[in-house]
């Protein structure tokens, strides 16, 4: 019941992707490395488009808005409010 075992395949092939039944003995520490890549790209780009951010329309105080956190204008145009109201 499973299936049976591994069938014969030629051992001179390369593949990118390790060919059959690859798994390599440092997979998991591939992974995190590649997920740590992956997480400080994100980031850069997360960086530069909230920096590069302009908007000509504020949002409303009384709705949620994602970006209110992490936009420059808009948690500057948020601090002069404030000012103004206190």
């Amino acid at each position: 019941m499973g299936g049976g075992g591994k069938i014969p395949y030629p051992k001179h092939v390369w593949s990118p992707s390790g060919g059959w039944y690859a798994q390599p003995s440092n997979w998991k520490a591939n992974t995190v490395v590649m997920g740590g890549v992956c997480a400080g790209i994100v980031a850069m780009m997360w960086t530069v488009s909230a920096n590069r951010e302009y908007r000509d329309k504020m949002p409303r105080q009384d709705r949620f808005f994602p970006s209110r956190y992490w936009s420059k204008q808009i948690v500057e145009h948020e601090r002069k409010l404030k000012e103004r109201e206190g």
